[in-house]
């Protein structure tokens, strides 16, 4: 109590905590882009398809190659700081692009997302989707190989955030000159 003033603290949910996270770690659709991209390099991809629609804020679709994951990997691939690229939690030994496990549960919980992926070797894809944080459950799905990766509506569930993109052309250019950097750094 501090004078005439009750303060009354509670706890956030986790659906806000995971938007306020969301917001530290995906600021526009470039980050999205960065990200995704990143997770598919890291996966071993040689060929990754990207799609983006109205710059980013509709789509944003990045399809591999790479060693995409089993049903099991792909429930954790989307929860909080769960990760395959840190082993032993070794912070000094970091020989990957991403390792914090922050970037796919951030993405998730400000867009209508779609994971689809194989692991090499396996006759099965699976398919994970999340909704503003709900996740359904994990089920099978039709995919040649590697992953597939859909952010549609990217910040519905957070519109002060939509108001400070720029332009469909201008957010479109940033994803591209992220796209570039990492090509040139991963020809």
């Amino acid at each position: 109590m501090h004078g005439d003033v009750s303060v009354d603290i509670r706890l956030l949910s986790e659906n806000t905590i995971n938007q306020i996270a969301a917001g530290e770690v995906i600021e526009r659709p470039a980050s999205a882009v960065k990200e995704l991209v990143e997770n598919a390099i890291d996966a071993g991809a040689k060929n990754i398809d990207i799609v983006i629609i109205e710059g980013g804020r509709k789509l944003i679709s990045v399809s591999d190659d790479g060693c995409g994951m089993t049903a099991k990997e792909l429930t954790l691939a989307v929860e909080r700081h769960a990760t395959s690229k840190l082993a032993e939690d070794d912070l000094t030994n970091i020989v990957t692009m991403g390792f914090r496990g922050e970037a796919l549960p951030s993405i998730a919980s400000v867009s209508h997302f779609s994971f689809k992926s194989r692991a090499t070797g396996s006759d099965e894809a699976w398919k994970i989707e999340i909704t503003g944080g709900k996740k359904s459950a994990v089920e099978p799905t039709a995919l040649d190989r590697g992953s597939h990766v859909e952010v549609r509506d990217l910040f519905f569930s957070t519109p002060a955030r939509l108001k400070f993109l720029k332009t469909d052309r201008t957010e479109f250019s940033q994803s591209l000159d992220v796209i570039k950097r990492l090509s040139m750094a991963n020809p």
